[in-house]
């Protein structure tokens, strides 16, 4: 009989305790402000968008696919954002310097989060055996781009822009 009770009670406990845990996602939904890296001075760009997309396992073979679908909505918003919201305010610019403060500094901080999300999202995808060697190239090549021209434009005043769009 103690059997049965002991049996049953460590069958009880086995039950109840918690589950070990799995993978998780690392990102959770942001909106594009909270995303953004534009304004301030420019000349750091690359910095910021790794500070904004940080928290990947060093193991890219084990990003989550939710993970994955936050760096695309990431990648997508950024771009909705330049189309959206800083190609029309730089058009309708009336002075120089803030045209020159929205595009080189401003747009191009964020062309570079836009490219540095996209770039992570296929780094993973090829950790995880997804033939992307092409568009991960032709990604590097525009982020590269995207943060010289950052890094060139370092100290000039850029501006920021809000944009109302959320992460999936």
């Amino acid at each position: 009989m103690k059997f049965l009770l002991f049996a049953a009670a460590f069958a009880a406990l086995t039950l109840a305790a918690p589950a070990p845990l799995g993978k998780r996602a690392v990102f959770t939904t942001k909106t594009y402000d909270e995303l953004s890296i534009s304004g301030g001075v420019a000349g750091n760009a690359k910095q910021e968008a790794l500070d904004v997309l940080s928290g990947l396992p060093d193991d890219l073979s084990t990003v989550e696919k939710a993970d994955l679908d936050f760096l695309n909505s990431v990648n997508q918003i950024a771009n909705k954002a330049e189309t959206e919201v800083f190609n029309p305010a730089i058009e309708a610019a009336t002075d120089g310097d803030e045209a020159d403060a929205l595009q080189v500094p401003g747009q191009g901080q964020e062309q570079g989060l836009e490219a540095h999300s996209h770039g992570l999202k296929l780094q993973a995808q090829a950790a995880q055996g997804q033939d992307v060697a092409s568009k991960l190239a032709k990604e590097q090549t525009k982020l590269d781009k995207n943060i010289a021209l950052d890094e060139d434009a370092a100290e000039l005043p850029s501006t920021a822009l809000s944009f109302d769009a959320t992460t999936s």
